[in-house]
């Protein structure tokens, strides 16, 4: 087995909008173990214009669609760029990156994530993994979600992963078997109620705190028919806007109200995630840092270990993964999991572009 190190930037845009998170790390083997470390890491906060046109983007008409996918691929490779001349003293094998998505279909066989990979490169300078969920969408599979394998290799200490971003997500080993898929929205739509008040996030679940708890609008949440299907299963944006958003446009409460309400939902559905078990749960994502929801998780679910990590990893994890599943591309290793994903088979996803 190959011992060789890799240093990559990984490049994460999320759900949430909130900004491109840039990840260089050094990753391989150790005696056969995987390994990885920190070298430096940042995130490029969106502007209120670029969030808003990753907000509207899907109803642009398709030359737009095609035109913002190279515009976003070289102002993500203009940031890996200034970021990489920042840290010139480490050489950089190649960037991975996720992309943001756009649009995920899996039950209609496609799924995209913006930002051009070619762009990336020319713009960079440097070889670019991109289009990690397309093969896995292709054999039939979610194409989500694709970080377990990464929780499976770096973090197979914890119980359960869980990731607070702008979609909640778990994973965990049953029968020798990585499971894992999307709970609920989370901080997509929590962020949005939060910016009503003229914040760009509920810091700390403060706002949800003062709320209370509307009972009709919880239960009309919690009958949505997505929590009823079994695993493998993801969420995209077109769920969230056809199914979640139209259940909270038909409720009058004040939005205090509504972030009470929508955060009891997210804690009650990712306690159900874990019903039955007990363990230490690795929590990263943004929602890590919500105080208020993870106190609400811990009394649905009061056997579970929640454990907070530090800022880095809390942070950059899907940074960090992402990097990981370049370098298993670059090694034309299994990077998607079909026991996760509910594929034909385990593949190996992604495109390479050089300069």
């Amino acid at each position: 087995m190959s011992e060789r190190f890799y240093t990559v930037l990984g490049m994460m845009s999320g759900t949430s909008c909130d900004g491109l998170d840039l990840a260089l790390v050094r990753i391989g083997r150790v005696e056969g173990k995987w390994v990885f470390e920190w070298l430096a890491t940042d995130t490029i906060e969106y502007t209120h214009v670029q969030r808003d046109e990753l907000r509207s983007i899907r109803d642009v008409s398709s030359i737009e669609l095609l035109k913002s996918h190279y515009d976003w691929g070289s102002y993500m490779g203009e940031q890996a760029k200034s970021f990489l001349k920042s840290h010139s003293s480490i050489p950089v094998d190649f960037i991975a990156s996720h992309g943001h998505t756009v649009f995920h279909q899996p039950q209609s066989g496609w799924t995209f994530q913006m930002g051009a990979g070619s762009a990336i490169a020319a713009m960079a300078q440097l070889p670019v993994v991109c289009d990690f969920r397309s093969t896995d969408v292709c054999y039939g599979g979610q194409g989500a979600p694709l970080v377990p394998i990464g929780d499976q290799i770096l973090f197979n200490e914890y119980d359960f992963c869980l990731n607070l971003g702008g979609f909640a997500n778990i994973s965990y080993e049953l029968n020798k078997q990585r499971l894992a898929f999307d709970i609920c929205p989370l901080n997509i739509v929590l962020n949005q109620l939060a910016q009503r008040l003229g914040q760009p996030f509920d810091s700390n679940g403060d706002w949800a705190r003062k709320g209370e708890v509307n009972a009709p609008l919880l239960a009309s949440l919690n009958r949505l028919e997505y929590y009823l299907d079994s695993p493998p299963k993801s969420l995209g944006a077109e769920w969230y806007h056809e199914q979640f958003l139209s259940v909270l446009r038909g409720c009058q409460i004040p939005v205090v109200d509504m972030l009470a309400t929508v955060t009891e939902h997210c804690a009650e559905q990712i306690a159900l995630a874990m019903a039955g078990w007990s363990g230490k749960v690795l929590v990263t994502g943004g929602g890590a840092w919500n105080g208020f929801l993870l106190e609400r998780v811990k009394s649905h679910a009061p056997l579970m270990d929640c454990q907070v990590p530090d800022a880095g990893l809390v942070n950059f994890k899907e940074a960090l993964i992402f990097a990981l599943l370049g370098v298993l591309r670059w090694e034309l290793k299994v990077n998607a999991l079909s026991s996760v994903t509910g594929a034909s088979v385990n593949s190996t996803g992604g495109c390479i572009y050089y300069y």
